[in-house]
C-alpha cells in the first residue's frame, strides 16, 4: 500500500507507510536527567467561536495528553508557547489550562512546572508588568506547581535597559515561595522579544541573564533556553552557579546537549517532546545506564522531524505538534485555538507525517494513514 503525498515543488512523491509503530512501553522514572515537555492544548472542534474569540478548549482530551506524557515518565512543562500562549490562548484560558492540569498531576502524581507570563497586558509601566507577573505567579504557586518564568512581550516593550530586567526579575524572585525555572526565549519563536534583557547583542544580554541568576541562586532551579545556538547553550551552561540546572529547548540541537560532555549536561525542556514522548523518555532510560551511544542512536533521527516542524517562521511549529497528535490518535480532529492549523502548508504537514511515520511515532500507522488520505482529500489530492 503506498501513498501520494504532495512535494514543495508541486508535484506529487508515493510513500509507502510503515506497518509496525516502534515498541516503546512506560517505564522506570529516570535517574540522570529531568526531562519536561511542554505540553499543547486541544482545541473544541464544536466550538461556534472566530480566531478573535477566546479559546475553546476540549479539557477532557488535552488532559489525556497530559496523562500519556506522565504515563511515559516524562513531566508537563505547563501553559508554555507550545499551549499557544499569545497565539490562540489568552490569559484567563491559561489559568483555567493550569488549574486544570495541577489537579490533574497531583492525581497521578505527574510532574509540572508552569508559565508565568504577562499575556493579561501588552504594555504598560514597570509596575504595571510586575503586577501582571505577580497575578500569574500567585496562580501558578497556589495550583502546587513550579513556576516557569517565561519572558515577557509587555516588559520587552516597556524595559529601558538591562537594570529594567535586574530590577524587575529581582522583584519577581525575591518573593517566589519556591526555586523557579527562567525562561529565554528567543525572537525566532516571537519575534516581540527581540532584544529581550535589554540589549540587541546576545553577548550582552547573557551578561545581564547570568547577573540575575547570581543575585538569587537559591530562588533559581534552572533556566531554559530556546535560542537554537547550541555552542551559546553549552558556554551559558558551563558558567551556571552550582546547582542550577540548564533545561535545553534547543530543538534543532536536543540530542547533543542532553548527552553533554565532560564537562557537563543539559536537563530538557522541549517543544518536540511532544510528539516524541515515548521515544524520547524511552531514549533518555538509556542514558540513564551510561550508554551514550545507544541514547544519541535512539534521538538523533528525530532530529530531522524536528528541524522541518521548527522551521522558520519558527512559531508556527505548533501547527505542526497538533497534527502529528491528531494522526497518532491523541485527537479526533486536527483544529486548533485561533484557527492555527491554517498555518502550514500542506506540502509541510506531508513531509511531517511522512517522517514522523518512518520514525514509527504512531501508535496505529493505519490510522494515521487513513487521516492523512482524508486531509489530502480535503485539499483535492485523490489517491
Amino acid at each position: 500500500m503506498t501513498i501520494r503525498l504532495p512535494s514543495a515543488d508541486g508535484g506529487l512523491r508515493t510513500y509507502e507507510p510503515r506497518t509496525e509503530p516502534l515498541s516503546v512501553s512506560p517505564g522506570t522514572p529516570f535517574t540522570s536527567r529531568t526531562v519536561f515537555s511542554a505540553a499543547h492544548v486541544v482545541a473544541d472542534p464544536y466550538a461556534d467561536v472566530s480566531p478573535d474569540s477566546a479559546a475553546a478548549v476540549d479539557w477532557d482530551a488535552t488532559l489525556a495528553f497530559r496523562r500519556h506524557l506522565w504515563s511515559h515518565g516524562l513531566g508537563v512543562a505547563e501553559a508554555m508557547d507550545t499551549a499557544q500562549r499569545g497565539m490562540g490562548l489568552d490569559w484567563a484560558g491559561a489559568a483555567e489550562l493550569i488549574r486544570r492540569s495541577a489537579a490533574e498531576a497531583r492525581s497521578v502524581g505527574g510532574r509540572i512546572a508552569c508559565g508565568v507570563g504577562t499575556d493579561q497586558i501588552t504594555g504598560g509601566t514597570l509596575a504595571e508588568v510586575r503586577a501582571a507577573y505577580e497575578e500569574q505567579l500567585a496562580v501558578v504557586e497556589e495550583s502546587g506547581a513550579q513556576a516557569i518564568l517565561m519572558a515577557s512581550r509587555a516588559l520587552a516593550a516597556t524595559a529601558r535597559g538591562p537594570e529594567d530586567y535586574l530590577e524587575t526579575y529581582g522583584h519577581l524572585l525575591r518573593q517566589s515561595a519556591e526555586p523557579v525555572i527562567l525562561h529565554w526565549l528567543g525572537p525566532m519563536f516571537d519575534p516581540a522579544l527581540e532584544g529581550y534583557w535589554g540589549s540587541a547583542g546576545l553577548d550582552a544580554a547573557t551578561e545581564t541573564f547570568l547577573e540575575v541568576i547570581a543575585a538569587h541562586p537559591d530562588k533559581v532551579d534552572g533556566i531554559k533556553v530556546s535560542l537554537l545556538d547550541a555552542g551559546r547553550e553549552t558556554d551559558l551552561r558551563r558558567r551556571l552557579p552550582r546547582g542550577v540546572r540548564c533545561y535545553t529547548g534547543d530543538d534543532f540541537h536536543y540530542p547533543e546537549l542532553i548527552a553533554g560532555d565532560d564537562q557537563g549536561f543539559s536537563h530538557a525542556l522541549l517543544g518536540i517532546f511532544d510528539p516524541l514522548g515515548p521515544l524520547a523518555a524511552e531514549a533518555v532510560r538509556v542514558l540513564d545506564t551510561g550508554d551514550t551511544g545507544g541514547f544519541r542512536a535512539l534521538l538523533d533521527p528525530t532530529v530531522e522531524l524536528s528541524r522541518h516542524l521548527f522551521q522558520a517562521p519558527t512559531r508556527f511549529y505548533k501547527t505542526g505538534v497538533v497534527f502529528l497528535a491528531w494522526l497518532a490518535g491523541h485527537q479526533a480532529h486536527f483544529t486548533m485555538v485561533g484557527g492555527l492549523q491554517s498555518a502550514r502548508s500542506l506540502p509541510h504537514l506531508a513531509r511531517a507525517y511522512e517522517l514522523a511515520d518512518s520514525l514509527g511515532l504512531f501508535p496505529d500507522p493505519k490510522l494515521a494513514e487513513e487521516r492523512m488520505k482524508n486531509l489530502l482529500a480535503l485539499y483535492g489530492v485523490n489517491q
